[in-house]
């Protein structure tokens, strides 16, 4: 790069940092007063803006069971995830091959044989 880059770059940080460093502080409290009036702290609890999403409606166990049985049971949505896989493999879609997106870990070099500085 050429030199005349570096120095007026250079120039444009220094007038930043100077500029930025001759911010005045709004002066508080003096810490070391102990009458000195400090504003009041104000708590906002996390909490305050949470709704409750609701009731969940409660179904007893054995017609939670029957209308899985109902539905076809876990075949049924086994059934429409291998559906869907073979939606996408007539659209087009390339099959996953397991690996084939794995990034390629380089090889970390053979440490340099050192003589030890054990100092004995």
């Amino acid at each position: 790069m050429k030199p005349i880059f570096w120095a007026s770059s250079a120039r444009i940080s220094v007038a930043c940092i100077s500029v930025a460093c001759s911010q005045v502080v709004a002066a508080g409290p003096d810490p070391a007063d102990a009458a000195a009036a400090i504003p009041p702290t104000i708590y906002k609890s996390p909490f305050v803006d949470y709704r409750a999403l609701g009731e969940d409606k409660n179904t007893p166990w054995k017609d939670a069971n029957e209308t899985v049985g109902k539905i076809g049971g876990w075949r049924a949505y086994a059934r429409e995830a291998a559906d869907a896989m073979k939606a996408r493999e007539t659209a087009g879609a390339v099959k996953p091959v397991p690996g084939a997106n794995a990034p390629s870990m380089p090889t970390p070099p053979a440490p340099a044989l050192q003589p030890h500085k054990h100092g004995g």
